[in-house]
C-alpha cells in the first residue's frame, strides 16, 4: 500500500459528501482496470471490535435518539422501553473532543469526501476530493450532524473503533453504521457526552 493511500486510512471526519449508490460501486484496480471487489464485499470483511447489542438504557430520550458517551467510546440508538441498541464507536483524539446536542441533518451513502480547510492546513499531503467507495476515509455510509464539522461515519480501520484516534468525527464500522443509518432519520437527535 502506498504511503499516501496508507495516509487516508487514518483520516476521521469529512465534511463534504454527495451520495454513490451502493449498488453502482465496484472498486477498480487502477493498473489492471479489473474489478478488485464489491462494496457489499468490503462490508463484509470487516470484523466488528464491539459487538452489537441491545442493552438496558436508563435514559429520558425519546425513541430514535442518539446518544454518544465519548468516555465510554460507545453510540446508543434509543429503542425505548428502557433499552436501546448499542454500538462500539471511535471518537476525537486530545484536542478534537466535543460535546453537544444536534440533529441528523442529511445521511449519504457511499459519501465522497473533501478535507476541510482546517485539515489541509495540518496535512498538506492529503487529496483534496475523493470519490466514495472502500478506501474512502468515511466508509460506507455518513450521517451529518447539526450546523457542526462532525459526522457519524464508517471507517476503514475497524481496529480504531474503541480508541479516541479521530478529528472529532465518531467512527463505527462499515457494518454498524449502515445498521445505523438504515434506523436513524433525518431529523433525529444527537446527543454527545464527554
Amino acid at each position: 500500500m502506498g504511503r499516501n493511500r496508507a495516509a487516508l486510512y487514518g483520516l476521521a471526519c469529512a465534511f463534504v459528501a454527495l451520495a454513490t449508490p451502493a449498488a453502482a460501486f465496484t472498486a477498480i484496480d487502477p493498473l489492471t482496470r479489473q474489478p478488485l471487489y464489491s462494496a457489499d464485499e468490503a462490508l463484509k470483511a470487516q470484523a466488528a471490535p464491539t459487538q452489537r447489542q441491545v442493552v438496558s438504557f436508563d435514559g429520558r430520550y425519546a425513541p430514535g435518539t442518539i446518544v454518544v458517551s465519548t468516555s465510554e467510546r460507545r453510540l446508543y440508538y434509543v429503542l425505548g422501553n428502557g433499552q436501546a441498541i448499542q454500538y462500539g464507536v471511535g471518537v476525537g483524539r486530545p484536542g478534537f473532543t466535543w460535546a453537544g446536542s444536534h440533529s441528523i441533518t442529511m445521511k449519504r451513502e457511499w459519501p465522497d469526501w473533501r478535507p476541510p480547510a482546517a485539515m489541509l492546513k495540518r496535512r498538506p499531503d492529503l487529496p483534496r476530493y475523493m470519490a466514495g467507495g472502500p478506501d474512502n476515509p468515511l466508509g460506507a455510509r455518513a450521517m451529518y450532524i447539526g450546523s457542526t464539522i462532525y459526522r457519524i461515519h464508517g471507517s476503514n480501520e475497524p481496529e480504531t473503533i474503541g480508541e479516541a484516534v479521530s478529528s472529532g468525527c465518531i467512527r463505527m464500522t462499515n457494518e454498524d453504521v449502515v445498521d445505523l443509518y438504515n434506523r436513524a432519520r433525518v431529523g433525529a437527535r444527537v446527543i454527545v457526552q464527554r
